[in-house]
């Protein structure tokens, strides 16, 4: 019998140690080490799964044809996945409490009634699961739930059942009784994780599996839980709005820039497919601060409101707050509009907000971002039918962004009369029909000049 071995893993990176340690030398993090019971006495190998015999090919022997992706029935979730669901990966959803992870794997295991799709909760019973459902308003006869956490009793299901396609909610809640630690441990997620990532690849079967995140935002568990896995979805919004973005920081089926947008409503989450529509507010007509940016996420190019206030400082150190946007790059912006267009902001108190609760990094908002700011400082508003799409450099150059094509057709398609892009386009390449006016400019100073002058 094997003697019980314990070790001591950091619970921020997974490192692990002979002795405790006060700090990790891997992350750096104080006060993470716990114990952890890493081998049984009594443990036994569990074989029900084996890898089967295989040998080396040349490379071009390989079958190059791409396997045919499984519609999950959610155009949004296609979108991030690359093309829909592959046989045999692993997804791992991760976010927030309450951001409607739980829902929106519900509502592709109800909506695949192709597909037979076992859903196992360590979190709900059975009947909120049902509860849940009958909120959606969808039901499929071949949604099958279960509420177990035991490894070894799940793939006793898995084995009689036969599923298509495998939900874990949650992937921490997951025992292995081979290890003598807790549910949620390092341990326990690493094997469990390993272990359906065997199964898997062994019978074809998609597998999600919803995370856990920490309050730092990163997913709970060991490292390795994202390295193994082969798509990384992260659910993120505030909870004070209705849009949920989900985002693909690991894909290895598809790109990572992809997004998808959802609405969270009573009756769950709802697609949004041209978010354009939804980000921008009609009705600001006369008021200040206010502009358009023409931005892309993705494939997808959409237009997002971008909101400024500049007002004297209260305190005797200006506040520069942002929601959305970076704010080192505020700051960075705000440095070029005083050296550059000699506008005064030293002083003052500079806020500035994305509609919609949305984050966005593209660099092509700096423009519109410095047209809000010194919209709302001059207290004088900019025409609603324009918008912007550039970046800015340091040397207060108007610098190009990239597919201004998708931006400008996006904008005329909503209506916008005018856009202010880069001078350094040589050429656009625009349908004749286009009736929307491009105004090149090189210079902040002479952005400036065309921001008020145009209706």
């Amino acid at each position: 019998m094997a003697k019980a071995k314990t070790v001591f893993v950091c619970r921020s990176c997974g490192t692990e140690a002979p002795k405790w340690i006060g700090k990790c030398p891997s992350c750096g993090e104080w006060n993470t080490f716990i114990e952890e019971v890493v081998v049984k006495t009594s443990a036994v190998a569990d074989s029900r799964f084996t890898i089967g015999s295989s040998s080396p090919v040349r490379l071009h022997e390989v079958d190059s044809r791409s396997q045919p992706r499984l519609d999950t029935q959610t155009g949004e979730l296609n979108r991030v996945l690359g093309g829909g669901l592959v046989r045999g990966s692993v997804v791992l959803i991760g976010g927030e409490p309450g951001i409607g992870k739980s829902t929106l794997a519900l509502q592709v295991a109800l909506a695949m009634s192709n597909y037979k799709v076992l859903y196992i909760s360590g979190e709900e019973s059975v009947q909120q699961l049902r509860m849940r459902a009958d909120r959606i308003g969808r039901s499929n006869d071949n949604c099958y739930v279960l509420g177990e956490i035991s490894l070894q009793n799940i793939f006793n299901h898995l084995q009689h059942l036969q599923p298509d396609i495998l939900i874990i909610d949650s992937v921490q809640t997951l025992q292995d009784e081979t290890l003598e630690s807790s549910p949620g441990s390092i341990s326990q997620i690493r094997e469990c994780a390993g272990k359906l990532m065997k199964y898997a690849k062994e019978t074809s079967t998609p597998v999600f599996l919803i995370g856990h995140i920490t309050k730092d935002g990163t997913l709970a568990g060991p490292k390795i839980l994202e390295h193994i896995v082969d798509t990384v979805l992260l659910f993120e919004g505030d909870q004070h709005y209705m849009y949920r973005i989900l985002r693909a920081s690991k894909n290895r089926f598809g790109a990572t820039a992809e997004l998808g947008i959802f609405e969270m409503l009573h009756e769950g989450l709802k697609e949004v497919e041209n978010p354009s529509e939804v980000l921008i507010n009609r009705n600001n007509e006369g008021l200040s601060g206010i502009t358009t940016a023409a931005t892309i996420d993705g494939i997808r190019p959409f237009l997002i409101e971008v909101q400024a206030l500049v007002s004297t400082a209260a305190y005797g150190t200006p506040q520069r707050i942002s929601t959305g946007y970076d704010v080192r790059r505020l700051n960075m912006l705000l440095a070029v509009l005083e050296k550059r267009a000699g506008f005064k902001i030293a002083t003052r108190d500079v806020f500035l907000n994305l509609a919609g609760g949305l984050r966005v990094t593209d660099p092509a908002l700096d423009l519109a971002v410095i047209g809000a700011v010194l919209s709302s400082g001059v207290d004088k508003p900019i025409t609603k039918k324009m918008c912007f799409s550039a970046e800015v450099g340091l040397s207060g150059e108007i610098r190009p962004v990239s597919r201004i094509e998708n931006r400008i057709r996006e904008a005329g398609r909503l209506g916008f009369t005018s856009i202010m892009i880069s001078g350094s386009y040589e050429k656009i390449n625009l349908p004749e029909k286009e009736i929307i006016s491009v105004i090149k400019v090189n210079r902040v100073e002479e952005a400036l000049k065309n921001l008020f002058s145009r209706e």
